[in-house]
């Protein structure tokens, strides 16, 4: 009787149970038309095969602040690995303490964006390494400055010698960026409780994070931030159904229309990447948004015209929060000391 009963107990919680395994396997099966999970390992770049010594230069060449004039400023700077690729700043710092005009956004995962920037103007990482290095806000150098600084450190030939075997002449402000490119396209968060999801595991989210999945697909979130990524796939107008106020959306900044010189592109940015977005506030190209929540509700009145409720803002803010993956966990590399042919530092204006 005892192992009857215990048996009548088991179909019965089978019973009960089977709704919500039925609808959690029509959520996963949806959430695979939007989405990829991340990989554990970095995609082939193209005309950029990986190396060890490469991949080892171009960490280096991301730390090294002797790439700026004031020889204060690496990349690290601004796209700080401690703090998920970014630097928790409206605008970020750059040479002089001038501010920069866009919220820095994360490096991590950024090689699969279908471009770099805010703007897109840069159509890989390998081009998007040397914006940065030359623009006057940010490190306020020359690609020939940069070359000589490393030409003058006898490790750092060394390197560059081992990472781009069979180069007459490897030590190159092209090879600077295709070695911090290598480097980059190593920075993956993947193992996020929305990729083990995504690969089958349906306890490896919450109701209410379950909840939110599924609204931030019925309201329309997805058709924009969606792949691997969860978005950096495309551009799109800030705005599409209420502008925000000027404090948001500056209106001096018209955003992809600076690129293209097109009409239509006045206030169009690059959808940014929702991989780890709890931790890279603040929000959007301005930075002027520090909340989660509030952002959630900037883009649902702006983008779709949805007036969000507080509680549909709580679980999409909890899904959001699933997004969230491994940090890489980067041993921060020991520098080659510089040498007296080494260029000084310029902590004035550049000429």
């Amino acid at each position: 009787m005892r192992l009857l009963n215990l048996l009548v107990l088991g179909i019965l919680s089978f019973c009960l149970a089977f709704p919500v395994w039925a609808g959690d396997q029509d959520l996963l099966s949806r959430a695979r038309r939007y989405f990829e999970p991340l990989p554990e390992k970095p995609p082939a770049l193209k005309g950029n095969p990986l190396n060890p010594y490469k991949i080892e230069l171009g960490k280096m060449l991301y730390f090294d602040p002797r790439l700026s004039a004031s020889h204060l400023i690496s990349c690290n700077t601004c796209h700080n690995l401690s703090l998920a690729g970014v630097d928790i700043q409206e605008t970020s710092t750059g040479h002089m303490w001038q501010r920069g005009p866009r919220n820095a956004p994360t490096v991590l995962n950024s090689v699969f964006n279908t471009a770099q920037f805010w703007d897109g103007r840069a159509k890989d990482l390998e081009e998007q390494a040397k914006g940065p290095v030359q623009a006057s806000v940010e490190m306020s150098n020359t690609p020939e400055r940069v070359v000589a600084t490393l030409k003058s450190i006898p490790e750092y030939v060394e390197l560059f010698r081992k990472a781009f075997p069979g180069e007459k002449d490897p030590v190159t402000f092209d090879n600077v960026a295709k070695a911090i490119e290598a480097f980059e396209a190593t920075l993956l968060t993947p193992n996020s409780p929305f990729d083990r999801f995504l690969k089958g595991d349906l306890r490896a989210l919450t109701a209410e994070e379950k909840e939110g999945l599924r609204l931030f697909m019925e309201k329309g979130c997805a058709n924009c931030h969606n792949g691997i990524n969860v978005g950096g796939g495309m551009y799109a107008p800030f705005g599409v159904v209420e502008r925000p106020g000027a404090d948001i959306l500056p209106p001096g900044d018209k955003g992809r229309f600076a690129v293209t010189k097109t009409a239509s592109d006045e206030y169009v940015f690059k959808v940014p990447s929702l991989r780890n977005i709890a931790l890279t506030y603040p929000y959007f190209h301005s930075g002027k948004v520090w909340s989660l929540e509030d952002a959630v509700s900037i883009m649902g009145s702006a983008q779709l015209g949805a007036d969000l409720s507080p509680e549909e803002v709580r679980k999409i803010v909890a899904f959001l929060k699933t997004l969230t993956g491994k940090q890489p966990e980067i041993v921060l590399p020991i520098l080659p000391p510089s040498t007296d042919r080494t260029p000084r530092p310029i902590l004035g204006k550049v000429k």
